[in-house]
């Protein structure tokens, strides 16, 4: 080796860029502590779906009022108000998907009691007061807010109760009715049921109200829930219910972790045995694609499934490919005679061609499959969208970077060393 052709600057470099990846990785998959702050550890922050962290997942369908058909938009409106309740209990990420024209599909994650969950869902929630002689006062329509609060009685004794609050409208109609019947029973009914029945003993003009009755905050807070949420436009039945609890989600996530070990040390053994230098560079730009991928969902908040982790371990491989295709038209061009670095630069370019439009049509059926699918389809689609448009950039600028800073250096020129 001649040592004047050594260049120290891209010596420099190439180390520098080698510790920058290698301390990425090390942070994003095991962590540092920095004072009072943990950084990394990408499996704390990231989400997971329903197939890996437990929950229910139910199937409802909907019936309209009087035989009616359901509309498509009662389906929309009625996805909007299960959203609305799922989220007032604080899980993250549901899946709310319309399946055909009258079924509804929910996936939700995490949750701690699925079945009180699955019955927050699919409950009607009509609210309504009524006064002693039938006469509907106002309906849930006309509360505007509800919250589930621990509130001390006249005899000192803290209970768990509903607050509501009337619109302008609901608070002139119940100060009306309390005004009338004033010493008589006004009934509370959520759904035709009455959970509460208070007798009037002053007229309430405040445009507020309590519920009483209920056996523990958490059940007053889900009432509130349901009134915040108001009343469903359709009548749902559960057509299908599937429980997963957090023991078969848990396995599941240790086994896809395995999976994608292995798969990813056996595409590195490869392309290190296949292509020597130039696959060692491969790896490197490999390991920035994992690294970037993983902050950019996390970034962008996206649930990682099963089907998902499949799209992960898919785009790893295509990663690769756009490599393979690459090294080999730079051994076309090294088999010509020409220099290392020319041969670099047009077997790069004659590649690219090709490599587009192998990208191209995986992002395409990326595409549809978002559009139309739903569920876990979505999720597939969305990593293998997300990790073709990354391994594009990483195969394309990194490897090419990398290749030439090592070629640069002057430290290795023997052909050998490259796999040519």
């Amino acid at each position: 080796m001649d040592k004047k052709k050594v260049n120290k600057k891209s010596i420099a470099e190439l180390i520098i860029v080698i510790l920058l990846i290698f301390s990425a990785a090390y942070v994003l998959f095991v962590g540092v502590s920095v004072g009072m702050y943990d950084i990394g550890k990408v499996e704390n922050t990231i989400k997971y779906g329903l197939d890996l962290t437990g929950g229910v997942n139910v199937v409802l369908e909907a019936t309209g009022t009087d035989g009616q058909a359901v509309t498509s938009d009662e389906i929309d409106s009625t996805i909007s108000t299960i959203r609305e309740r799922i989220d007032s209990i604080g899980v993250s990420e549901p899946t709310i998907t319309k399946q055909g024209d009258n079924r509804i599909r929910v996936s939700i994650p995490s949750v701690t009691d699925q079945e009180e969950a699955l019955s927050l869902i699919g409950k009607t929630a009509q609210l309504e007061f009524v006064g002693p002689d039938d006469t509907v006062i106002l309906t849930g329509n006309d509360v505007v807010d509800s919250k589930g609060v621990m509130q001390t009685d006249s005899s000192g004794v803290e209970k768990p109760v509903v607050t509501l609050k009337f619109s302008e409208e609901g608070t002139k109609l119940f100060a009306d009715a309390t005004q009338k019947y004033l010493g008589q029973v006004i009934y509370i009914k959520l759904d035709d049921q009455i959970i509460s029945q208070p007798t009037v003993n002053v007229a309430i003009t405040n445009g507020e109200a309590v519920i009483e009755g209920q056996a523990s905050l958490d059940e007053a807070g889900n009432l509130a829930s349901l009134i915040r949420g108001g009343a469903l436009p359709v009548t749902l039945e559960p057509v299908e219910v599937r429980t997963i609890g957090p023991t078969l989600g848990q396995d599941s996530l240790t086994d896809t972790y395995f999976a994608c070990i292995v798969g990813v040390i056996a595409v590195f053994a490869f392309m290190l045995l296949a292509y020597r230098g130039f696959g060692f560079l491969a790896d490197l730009a490999l390991t920035i694609y994992i690294v970037l991928l993983l902050l950019i969902m996390t970034s962008l908040n996206v649930t990682l499934t099963l089907p998902g982790i499949a799209g992960l371990i898919l785009t790893v491989g295509m990663a690769v490919d756009a490599n393979v295709l690459i090294f080999e038209r730079i051994k076309d061009e090294s088999r010509l005679g020409k220099s290392l670095l020319t041969a670099i630069d047009n077997g790069f370019k004659r590649a690219m061609s090709t490599i587009i439009d192998s990208n191209a049509t995986v992002l395409i059926a990326g595409f549809v499959l978002f559009f139309m699918g739903s569920g876990s389809v979505q999720g597939f689609a969305v990593t293998l969208i997300l990790g073709t448009l990354v391994s594009m950039f990483t195969a394309i600028v990194i490897t090419k970077h990398l290749i030439k800073i090592l070629v640069k250096t002057g430290l290795i020129n023997n052909n050998a060393f490259y796999g040519l």
